[in-house]
């Protein structure tokens, strides 16, 4: 039993600890909360190492350091820690992402040393939903994606990704890590998408993190020449349909603050902004 506020990096054995951690926070702590639920604490399987930071004796807050760095539940103590060990470790990650507040300090604090990066995107709502809209119908032509469909989205995938992050997941290992990840959500079937009369995707979303308080929905895009011709919402209606009857009672999604096309259409399929995540992109 640790008796001093300090911070170490998490065990298998502290699985339970950090679940309670996690729990306090269902909707934003989504994406951590399902790695560690399928991975447990072990660095080999959750891709990255849990740091945990302590308060009299107690596991208070938690960072996720893989090829993201995630701050959870971090106190401003917690996140001094954090920031702390992620400078004498040096940057690993791709990109800082969290609640806002301590993922702004964690960044103030790691800047000096691992700046300057590549894009910041300071407010990202955090938008929920637990309901179905009344007035938007689900699009009956989105559905979700076969296992034998790869080469059918993966195209759809590097577009959106490459559109939203700047940069194209195939660089550097050839797109094997993106790649996996997709055929992942294909085949857990958490990957939906709706195809025009020649086979091409011209609407795809997934459902990233689940968890079973709440999931967590991403990468939604419409093929720019379908774009203005009302697929979106109701494309979203149909996936929310997916998550809210087969995933989790709670679904969520974050949006960057200057994407008010993406952001009307959520509020016009229910969803409510609760909270702002940011980014800093290296």
């Amino acid at each position: 039993m640790l008796t001093q506020t300090t911070s170490r990096v998490l065990e298998p054995s502290d699985l339970d600890a950090a679940l309670a951690v996690l729990d306090r926070e269902p909707v934003a702590n989504a994406f951590v909360t399902a790695r560690v639920q399928v991975a447990g604490l072990d660095p080999w399987r959750l891709g990255g190492e849990m740091w945990g930071w302590y308060e009299d004796g107690m596991l208070t807050s938690l960072c996720y350091a893989g090829a993201n760095l995630v701050p959870v539940c971090a106190t401003p103590r917690a996140v001094r820690a954090f920031a702390d060990r992620a400078r004498r470790a040096g940057r690993r990650c791709s990109s800082i992402v969290g609640p806002a507040g301590p993922t702004s300090e964690l960044w103030r604090l790691l800047e000096p040393h691992w700046g300057p990066a590549r894009e910041i995107r300071a407010r990202q709502p955090l938008m929920i939903t637990d309901h179905m809209p009344e007035d938007i119908h689900p699009d009956p032509y989105v559905r979700r994606v076969r296992k034998d469909e790869m080469d059918t989205i993966m195209p759809a995938c590097v577009a959106m990704f490459t559109e939203e992050v700047g940069v194209s997941p195939m660089a550097g290992d050839g797109g094997l890590l993106y790649q996996a990840r997709v055929a992942e959500l294909v085949g857990s079937g958490r990957s939906f998408a709706r195809l025009d009369s020649s086979g091409k995707v011209v609407f795809k979303a997934e459902i990233g993190a689940a968890t079973a308080r709440a999931c967590q929905i991403q990468g939604v895009w419409v093929a720019p020449e379908y774009r203005g011709k009302g697929l979106a919402a109701p494309g979203m209606a149909a996936v929310l349909r997916y998550a809210l009857a087969d995933i989790a009672p709670i679904a969520s999604l974050y949006v960057n603050d200057f994407n008010t096309a993406a952001r009307a259409t959520y509020r016009r399929v229910g969803f409510q902004e609760v909270g702002e995540f940011m980014s800093i992109l290296f």
